[in-house]
């Protein structure tokens, strides 16, 4: 591990008021390093809920103002979060097969957006070794949503943003080990960052330019409706 683990970035700002009134209210600093991982893990994936914002490389403190996100988006807050209560972690991207999306966007923006999607989780050091926490991305109540939806699928489940061997009970929750909620829409490994900075100085975000903005005018709050009304099925 080197210091960068821990160290604040432009998106990482881990020093804004935002974040800094959140920790200090919650107390996580005062719990031992597995509390306060899985504290932390909590807050991000069923308080911050799943849901589309208008870029992937958005500060923390403004996922957090925000109160959704996305993988990529969520990565960042909980990096952020870690980081602020001295965790070390890292960043881990990748791309994923966009069938992953089937269902949360309607049949316009699946046909126009692109077979492959920009994709990252955060990885924590614990217990001397590198832990994946790619299960904080939807909250359970999305989760609850998706399963009221497919009442009969229990196992191997693709698309409407989830990919897991089994739905029924994905593997999300914190217990020490890796978790995960994504993975099996995983196409292409992109390789381990020190911060999002850093990846996406090397590569843009899932929407720029036109397509960027055709995706915040229109496609996001399209997709952000579908998760909405997906989450009120429970």
């Amino acid at each position: 591990m080197s210091e960068n683990h821990l160290t604040a970035t432009r998106m990482l700002d881990l020093d804004h008021q935002v974040l800094t009134e959140l920790v200090e209210s919650r107390g996580w600093k005062s719990l031992p390093a597995r509390e306060r991982i899985g504290a932390v893990y909590d807050y991000v994936r069923d308080e911050i809920l799943f849901g589309y914002n208008q870029a992937d490389d958005l500060p923390a403190s403004t996922v957090a103002a925000q109160g959704y996100g996305q993988c990529n988006t969520k990565s960042t807050l909980l990096m952020a979060l870690l980081r602020a209560v001295d965790i070390p972690c890292r960043f881990h991207a990748a791309t994923v097969e966009k069938r992953l999306q089937r269902g949360v966007m309607d049949p316009v923006v699946y046909a126009l957006a692109p077979r492959s999607i920009v994709h990252s989780w955060v990885e924590v050091l614990f217990e001397d070794r590198w832990v994946a926490l790619e299960g904080v991305i939807l909250d359970q109540g999305y989760l609850d949503g998706v399963r009221a939806r497919f009442p009969s699928t229990s196992g191997a489940f693709l698309g409407y943003a989830l990919g897991t061997t089994c739905l029924a009970s994905p593997n999300v929750c914190w217990r020490g080990q890796d978790t995960a909620v994504q993975s099996t829409g995983v196409n292409q490994d992109l390789g381990i960052y020190p911060d999002p900075d850093a990846f996406f100085a090397e590569h843009s975000t899932n929407a720029t330019g036109v397509r960027g903005w055709l995706f915040a005018a229109w496609a996001r709050p399209s997709m952000n409706r579908r998760v909405r009304a997906l989450r009120a099925r429970t």
